[in-house]
């Protein structure tokens, strides 16, 4: 026991040694070298931005309503909430009377263009209802927009305008996002059109966080402030990893936790927005919730089950009810890739077009099975999936 003391005391002695020799004449050298990776952090930071910043766009929208829709009273019970209305990165800059019960409003945004011939990315929430969409490019040149398609349980939605040869900014990869990697938000803060933003990817996945019917957000503590919604969070090789879309706040202000849609859900999204001007979904036809602890341990499964989600309910006729899938089933797998919960294979099954088939994989009374199914139309069933 003497002889382990010794050797732990000898141990932190030489510790000490160690921690104050760079001290001693060579430690200006290592501050140079951490001073030069600082160096080359910033000019990386430069390098993305300058690359991607020709791409991004200013979205200035001019909205009319009618005060006694029954749309009207819904958007202004949403945006004059205190919560809600900071919550989402637009803003409500003025508003116009005119005669009769027609109020106008101004609102703004950011957007980012994805085809030379002026196809731009942008969010649902900030273009919807729009009577005029203007787009600043950062060249000062302007141009109308007009509306492609929309998608609002995505809060996903693609514009137009009418010009060639424009800056395209590269499309990355979503599904190998790591949380601690940088996260770059460009965009128009209040009004301040082109400011550039940095932070890490907090966290993959989110979802029931309330924004969308259609959840899997990036987090990200990048600052997002209203009207950063529908740039671009691009990660550090300039390639968009997701659409700013929202924060979340009790002040109004950025606290640090931001949220983007995935830019592989977005593109898929884009295709069918471009192609058939409306988004179709497929469809399966079960009611899912997430498997908790306690169920998981009556099942006697594994932690490689801990993100199933279990079969609730199985809608008469629907794509489930013609496979072999039955009510308490586990699913743990789609096309043999793992599901990271209910809300994940929702927005899997979702971005498939119907009449795809697809392979589910799943537990039924301790024993893995799989099963085909070919999806129906959303559209063509009020169900959810």
């Amino acid at each position: 026991m003497t002889f382990l003391k010794l050797r732990t005391l000898l141990s932190v002695f030489l510790t000490i040694i160690v921690l104050f020799i760079p001290f001693d004449g060579i430690g200006a050298e290592n501050i140079d070298a951490r001073t030069a990776v600082l160096i080359d952090t910033a000019e990386a930071f430069h390098a993305v931005t300058q690359k991607a910043k020709p791409a991004v766009v200013y979205v200035y929208v001019k909205k009319v309503t009618t005060d006694n829709t029954a749309e009207k009273q819904a958007s202004d019970k949403f945006f004059n909430d205190p919560l809600l209305h900071n919550f989402f990165g637009e803003q409500n800059n003025s508003k116009e009377h005119d005669s009769g019960d027609r109020q106008t409003t101004y609102a703004h945004g950011s957007g980012f263009i994805i085809n030379k011939n002026g196809y731009i990315l942008t969010n649902s929430h900030v273009i919807n209802n729009a009577q005029e969409i203007s787009i600043r490019l950062t060249d000062k040149r302007e141009f109308t927009a007009k509306v492609i398609g929309q998608d609002k349980k995505s809060d996903v939605a693609l514009i137009k305008i009418d010009a060639e040869d424009l800056p395209v900014i590269s499309l990355g990869d979503s599904s190998s996002l790591k949380v601690g990697e940088w996260a770059i938000a460009i965009g128009s803060p209040f009004e301040m059109i082109q400011t550039v933003t940095v932070g890490i990817i907090s966290a993959t996945g989110r979802s029931s966080v309330g924004i969308s019917e259609y959840e899997d957000f990036i987090q990200t503590d990048a600052a997002i402030n209203p009207g950063n919604s529908g740039g671009p969070l691009l990660n550090i090789h300039g390639q968009v990893i997701g659409i700013n879309t929202a924060f979340l706040t009790q002040t109004g202000g950025y606290m640090g936790v931001g949220f983007a849609i995935p830019i592989n859900m977005a593109k898929v999204i884009a295709e069918r927005l471009q192609k058939d001007g409306k988004m179709t979904r497929a469809w399966l036809g079960v009611a899912l919730k997430d498997i908790s602890p306690d169920e998981l341990k009556a099942h006697n499964l594994t932690t490689d089950a801990a993100n199933a989600a279990i079969v609730s309910k199985i809608e008469a006729n629907a794509p489930a009810a013609k496979s072999s899938l039955q009510k308490g089933d586990l699913i743990v797998s789609m096309d043999d890739v793992s599901i990271a919960g209910a809300a994940d294979l929702r927005n899997r099954v979702a971005l498939n077009a119907p009449g795809a088939t697809i392979t589910l994989q799943f537990f039924r009374d301790g024993r893995k099975l799989s099963t085909t199914v070919t999806l129906g139309a959303k559209e063509e069933q009020a169900v959810e999936n």
